[in-house]
């Protein structure tokens, strides 16, 4: 018994290793060229970037990997009657077929840990990498063209030398539908602060439009403007999609209190409005921000609540794979490796994927409970239950 585990183990740890080295590399490959493309950055910098891509293009790799494994090794043995030769000594496939679950499990463990790096650690590093870069950048276009476009914002100059831009102009987008604001200097300088991720500008003799305020100041002035301003993005507390695991509980605790707090001070204003007959301050136009503000801090919990399911459902359906392609493995093992493989794959992606990302949406809607998240993961195991009883049974 302990020869036919550690055979079974040996081949699927080979078969993994390789189709999940090839596969990441594809796909790692993939992502580093996105973000260099997207951002424009060169290679000192998307070398910066490699520790940060790589979880993330493991958590696509791992499930497929583990699938291929599972259909290339039990495809293989079936095929050359090794599970008749085991079921003629009275020994059941179940000798042969767990060691392959167990290493599923330990796998998908490990995939719950890379689902939590990729979107909390990773995108951390992705972003403060991109941040450091934009200096760089922006030198090196205004140097050959004198512009440089940075979300809706847009940088012209004369020339630079060395780190003065001559005759600089920051032009933003209109407001309000007014005038897009602008201002001018003789020279200028900006450095970025990734700690704070800010950008700090010293402009000499600045003027310019902003919001219909004209300025003009003569002499030096420095100003930091935090990088969101220019790319649109919240610097406020992170989304539940990017909270690490151990951070969610808090979060959770601290949203409970902020939906709370929210409900008392409303029951209360309409408290104070009717015994002082100020129903005007109950009208719909009146009420309708704090009431899309408690629905909004109610939908972030929900987000909250949904985000751990998911990572942990995620993470298992590399078992789930395996439940469903050792068996179908066996079961075709006069097919071919790429017929096992797309049998298992086809029903997978246009059943379970859909399944997985429906479940999620209504969880985080507050239509679903978060546990519905795994009723993928169950339909696969139920799947895979019914195929290995008829391997087992025939």
């Amino acid at each position: 018994m302990r020869t036919l585990t550690r055979y079974i183990l040996s081949e699927m740890v080979q078969a993994f290793t390789v189709t999940l080295v090839s596969m990441t590399v594809f796909v790692f490959l993939v992502l580093i060229a996105k973000e260099a493309v997207e951002r424009g950055l060169g290679v000192a910098h998307i070398l910066q970037l490699l520790p940060y891509i790589l979880p993330q293009a493991l958590q696509f790799t791992l499930p497929g990997a583990m699938l291929m494994a599972a259909t290339s090794v039990y495809g293989r043995i079936s095929s050359s009657n090794e599970i008749v030769a085991i079921k003629s000594l009275g020994i059941s496939p179940m000798v042969v077929i767990w060691p392959s679950f167990a290493l599923a499990a330990a796998v998908s463990l490990g995939g719950v840990v890379l689902n939590d790096l990729a979107v909390s650690w990773g995108e951390d590093g992705v972003k403060r990498v991109a941040v450091g870069a934009l200096e760089d950048i922006a030198y090196s276009d205004l140097s050959k063209s004198g512009r440089f476009r940075v979300g809706q914002w847009q940088v012209n100059v004369q020339r630079v030398e060395g780190k003065r831009l001559i005759g600089f102009m920051l032009v933003g987008p209109s407001r309000h539908g007014g005038k897009a604001s602008h201002i001018s200097a003789d020279e200028a300088q900006f450095h970025m602060d990734q700690a704070s991720e800010t950008i700090a500008v010293r402009l000499t003799n600045a003027r310019g439009e902003w919001d219909d305020w004209q300025f003009q100041i003569p002499g030096e002035i420095e100003q930091s403007i935090p990088f969101a301003d220019f790319t649109n993005e919240s610097n406020g507390p992170r989304s539940p999609s990017n909270t690490p695991l151990r951070d969610i509980g808090p979060a959770i605790e601290r949203q409970l209190t902020e939906i709370s707090r929210s409900r008392q001070e409303m029951a209360a204003d309409v408290g104070f409005s009717l015994l002082a007959g100020r129903t005007a301050q109950l009208s719909q136009t009146a009420w309708a921000p704090r009431e899309y503000r408690n629905l909004d801090a109610q939908r972030t919990l929900y987000k909250l609540r949904t985000e751990p399911h998911r990572r942990w459902s995620n993470g298992f359906s590399c078992l789930g794979f395996v439940l469903i392609g050792a068996p179908m493995a066996i079961r075709r093992r006069h097919g071919e490796f790429w017929g096992s493989f797309f049998a298992c794959f086809l029903p997978i992606l246009l059943l379970y994927y859909p399944m997985l990302v429906g479940c999620v949406d209504q969880a985080k809607d507050g239509v679903f409970p978060p546990q519905a998240v795994w009723l993928g993961n169950i339909v696969l195991a139920a799947c895979g239950a019914a195929l290995m009883r008829r391997v087992i049974r025939f």
